[in-house]
């Protein structure tokens, strides 16, 4: 089933409002998440989305102005509205270095991507089809004809091309200090064993230099008898625990748990709380994430993010809620929650008088 088109709100449920809705409460907030955020004791806090190219984001009216049709454009104009943005499509197929690049001209110096791992690089599944056509051709007979590879069954010189080839296209970001992170997001299987925690250890060294942090899709890192010591693992080898706001009651649920891991950064991620489509098959990614946070829901970060803040020196914080507009409205919406509570931007912007519309929202 394809998605539903972006002006089509799919209930009169106020967390799928439609864009237009969405839309009207980013007017009230249009700036606040245009710059860092910096804390009294000099925390940097940067916020955005999880993507800039969601067929949903980038369709007519809804995100980028009339016009913004090219991938420098719309590049450029996000860059313009967030100071961060998270690149999916690496979880998929490997980075070109051409094309981060690209992204590096396309930015400010200061813009900062956080990049999602390889899914081969944290024990899931990929499409043989993604990977490049070498690699393909190097694959042993018996794999070559599978349709979905993971890196457990590769020879270890495949495995070491994948880390190498990651690191390669991605490094224009990492040589002009633009490279933020790369997230290891591990899958649902993914249970709190020795092996495992060897597994995230030995992925933090093959990255080097680059800064990583740590997501779990499974509960069972944080229940009764493994929160502390998953919390205390990361603490002793100051990996980041990405913070989420998601789902809860299933499998795959992580609870909200704010905690800074590391002195260096922390991350919180966005992904909604839309429990019926969270672990459903056969519909659209996008749905999955299609829920717009209430101010109310918002405002039970700010004293999280505030606690974060006295921890860690940098926080990135990614609307996974990727759907049409939700995700950028609401990023704007927590950036001015978090500027009137904790005081880092001046009172001007934060009481901005709504400009005329056709100005405020050129899509």
């Amino acid at each position: 089933m394809p998605p539903l088109p972006p002006d089509a709100p799919s209930s009169r449920n106020p967390h799928d409002p439609g864009p237009d809705v969405a839309g009207e409460r980013a007017l009230a907030v249009e700036r606040a998440a245009s710059e860092p955020l910096v804390t009294r004791r000099g925390a940097i806090l940067r916020i955005g989305t999880a993507s800039w190219t969601d067929p949903t984001m980038t369709a007519p009216g809804v995100f980028y102005p009339r016009g913004a049709d090219s991938a420098e454009e719309r590049l450029a104009y996000y860059a313009a509205t967030f100071p961060i943005v998270e690149i999916d499509a690496t979880y998929y197929a490997l980075p070109s270095a051409r094309v981060a690049a690209a992204w590096v001209d396309r930015t400010p110096p200061d813009f900062v991507f956080d990049a999602k791992a390889h899914a081969l690089m944290t024990g899931q599944p990929t499409e043989a089809k993604r990977l490049p056509k070498d690699l393909r051709d190097a694959l042993p007979e018996d794999l070559a004809a599978r349709l979905r590879l993971y890196a457990r069954d590769l020879p270890a010189e495949l495995r070491d091309e994948i880390w190498r080839r990651y690191l390669s296209g991605l490094e224009p970001l990492r040589a002009g200090g633009q490279l933020g992170s790369v997230l290891l997001q591990f899958p649902k299987w993914f249970f709190p064993t020795s092996e495992s925690r060897d597994a995230i250890l030995e992925a933090r060294g093959r990255l080097g230099e680059v800064r990583s942090a740590v997501e779990f899709r499974s509960e069972t890192w944080f229940n009764e008898k493994n929160r502390e010591r998953t919390l205390q693992f990361l603490t002793d080898n100051s990996m980041p625990l990405v913070m989420v706001d998601g789902p809860q009651g299933l499998r795959s649920s992580v609870p909200p748990i704010a905690v800074a891991t590391s002195p260096d950064l922390a991350l919180i991620r966005f992904h909604g709380r839309r429990v019926e489509t969270w672990e459903a098959r056969g519909i659209p990614v996008v749905e999955r994430f299609r829920y717009l946070y209430s101010e109310d829901e918002l405002r039970e970060w700010v004293p999280r993010i505030r606690e974060a803040a006295e921890e860690a020196r940098e926080i990135h914080i990614l609307m996974n809620n990727c759907y049409a507009n939700y995700g950028s409205t609401n990023a704007r919406e927590l950036a001015a929650l978090l500027a009137a509570e904790l005081g880092v931007l001046p009172d001007p912007l934060l009481a901005l008088p709504d400009p005329p519309r056709e100005q405020a929202n050129p899509l």
